[in-house]
């Protein structure tokens, strides 16, 4: 077993603004990775695909794409190849399960 302190994490910033992640489980071999996202309000994941299925369970606030949104308590899977963007309107915090890295499609991928 391998317990995480997780209130002790320190919130990572990303390259892209109001975004913020502490990692909770990576898996270099596999790909895997277990995140809690934190999207300030108004803050956008940009044009990216899934390589593989990804889960998130939305804790606080909603996660929205041009499909709906995810409020809080809820929860949304995106099957491999799915491409969208997301925004947190009001802000965000999220419990995300990546099977691969997602990719990007902004200039800074």
């Amino acid at each position: 077993s391998r317990y995480v302190d997780v209130a002790a994490l320190p919130w990572e910033e990303t390259r892209f603004p109001g975004i913020e992640t502490k990692t909770l489980m990576t898996e270099e071999e596999s790909g895997h990775h277990t995140l809690l996202i934190r999207m300030a309000p108004g803050s956008v994941l940009p044009d990216h695909e899934h390589a593989r299925i990804e889960q998130t369970y939305v804790l606080e606030g909603s996660l929205v794409d041009d499909e709906g949104a995810a409020t809080a308590g809820n929860f949304v899977w995106r099957p491999a190849t799915s491409r969208h963007a997301a925004s947190a309107p009001e802000g965000c915090l999220l419990l995300a399960f990546f099977l691969a890295a997602n990719r990007f499609f902004d200039d800074g991928a």
